[in-house]
């Protein structure tokens, strides 16, 4: 594997100007399984910082299942890295977190420090590019969280699309639905999908 946020639908857009998360984040992540469940990763109080709600991270990992040993995965669009830290506390073997912003890079490596995490590699830069960088199908799941008001939407999962192994997945957060006719582009559908708030977490599969 090599080391080294995509556009909304149109259908989607009009929606996507209402959606507000109001709520203020939380200062600190738990991890939910595996060698480090229950940890606390501190959230660094930044503006647009999003982390996955701890019971849809717990969503996720049961969909997944709770053991990832011999995964490769890929965070695109790191922020708190909760999603990345979870997975190499499953087992992963390999976890690349991609993040642009600098002031998380640096608490993305105290973590990796903090949990010794060797599995993780921590990369500043664009998670698009990082995700088109890699050889096809060749991760077993792609993490896409980016912002919300982003227009990465479309691009983000073209290239993990074409990154995701053909048994692999894919997880997209996104403040709205997104059908299988929107996802057909980029070879992918809806496997599972979860409302929790203003957030649609969903489990996308290879199209066969």
């Amino acid at each position: 594997m090599k080391q080294e946020k995509f556009p909304v639908p149109r259908k989607a857009a009009s929606k996507l100007r209402s959606v507000r998360l109001t709520a203020p984040h939380p200062q600190e992540v738990r991890l939910i399984g595996g060698q480090w469940k229950r940890t606390k990763l501190a959230v660094i109080d930044k503006p647009g910082l999003r982390p996955t709600p701890d019971r849809v991270r717990e969503t996720l990992f049961n969909w997944l299942g709770q053991d990832l040993t011999g995964w490769r995965c890929i965070d695109a669009f790191a922020g708190t890295g909760a999603l990345g830290f979870e997975a190499a506390s499953r087992g992963a073997n390999q976890v690349l977190l991609v993040e642009q912003d600098t002031t998380l890079v640096v608490q993305l490596r105290r973590i990796q420090t903090q949990l010794q995490a060797s599995a993780t590699n921590i990369v500043r830069g664009d998670g698009i590019a990082a995700l088109k960088q890699l050889d096809p199908a060749s991760v077993h799941a792609v993490f896409l969280d980016p912002p919300f008001e982003s227009l990465l939407f479309d691009a983000a999962l073209q290239a993990a699309g074409r990154a995701v192994t053909v048994d692999g997945f894919v997880y997209l957060e996104a403040p709205v639905l997104w059908s299988d006719a929107q996802l057909a582009d980029a070879g992918l559908c809806v496997h599972r999908h979860l409302k929790a708030g203003a957030v649609h977490a969903h489990l996308l599969r290879r199209l066969a």
